[in-house]
């Protein structure tokens, strides 16, 4: 996940950019989007760089809230948080032929009820947070811990994948939980060493073979 603000006083596009780059070649295999602040033409020019970017290393870029510019930049995806379109709607949309038929949609969910609301809503998969205490997620309360995480993942058929707090020392503790994957801002923005991240979660993958 992108936020650019957290690069310091150069966030720039150009920079985001470089900053996907690092996340990809430490391990990261989506790339999401989540600029909220930005209007909409700059939100569609950085996330076409960032699909340019992500395809030359295989990965898919999703964009946060905006189904328009997920759709305009060729984007893998749309991930819908609690203010953005419900989530039944924008599937039922890109289902009437309006979309790829492989696009898919995502939803953040901050319970069991969320999530089992995703499924039924038919979404592609939903994100569960936070599960551990991190600056970015404190406004949706408490950590959810990796008890409920493992709940919210038997919950439901769809991939439920893991945030808030995520590193590479509890990474592999999320996916025994059941969870399809995991996303991070900090792990990935904030990393000196992308080789030897890339490296960890490369360990974390040969002893989780679903991540």
């Amino acid at each position: 996940m992108t936020h650019r603000k957290s690069l310091g006083a150069d966030d720039s596009a150009t920079k985001l950019i470089a900053t996907i780059g690092r996340a990809i070649a430490a391990g990261a295999n989506w790339v999401q989007i989540r600029e909220k602040d930005l209007p909409g033409r700059q939100s569609l020019e950085l996330a076409r760089e960032a699909v340019r970017a992500a395809a030359e290393r295989g990965a898919l870029v999703f964009v946060n809230d905006r189904l328009d510019v997920a759709l305009a930049a060729g984007a893998a995806g749309v991930h819908l948080g609690g203010e953005s379109v419900d989530a039944r709607d924008a599937v039922r949309w890109c289902r009437a032929g309006n979309s790829p038929a492989e696009f898919r949609v995502g939803v953040s969910c901050h319970s069991i009820e969320d999530v089992s609301a995703a499924e039924r809503a038919e979404a592609n998969y939903a994100f569960f947070g936070p599960v551990f205490d991190t600056p970015a997620k404190r406004k949706f309360g408490a950590p959810q811990g990796i008890a409920k995480l493992k709940a919210a993942c038997g919950a439901v058929k769809i991939p439920v994948i893991a945030i808030g707090g995520i590193d590479a020392t509890n990474a592999a503790e999320c996916l025994r939980a059941g969870a399809a994957g995991i996303a991070a801002i900090r792990m990935f923005q904030e990393t000196s060493d992308p080789a030897m991240l890339a490296d960890t979660l490369a360990q974390v993958r040969r002893a989780n073979p679903a991540f």
